[in-house]
């Protein structure tokens, strides 16, 4: 995996774990970090660069349900 995109799935890694910690309900919250973390554990051996680019879209699209979902409007003014 090429430096800029390890970096570039790092980044989305560390802020779907961010907006995972605005969600209200224990559960949901605990849930969301957990599916976050197992995720981003299975596939982390993964070399295709394309399905590294799928897997990639694919969180930012749960990021932005994520943000949708959870209220935390002191992080949105930062980001």
């Amino acid at each position: 995996m090429a430096a800029s995109s390890r970096a570039q799935v790092l980044r989305l890694y560390r802020a779907l774990l961010r907006e995972s910690q605005c969600f209200s309900s224990y559960n949901y919250r605990t849930y969301a970090i957990r599916r976050i973390r197992d995720a981003f554990r299975e596939n982390k051996s993964i070399k295709d660069s394309e399905k590294i680019e799928e897997l990639v879209n694919k969180a930012k699209a749960n990021l932005e349900v994520i943000r949708r979902q959870a209220e935390c409007p002191s992080l949105r003014e930062v980001t």
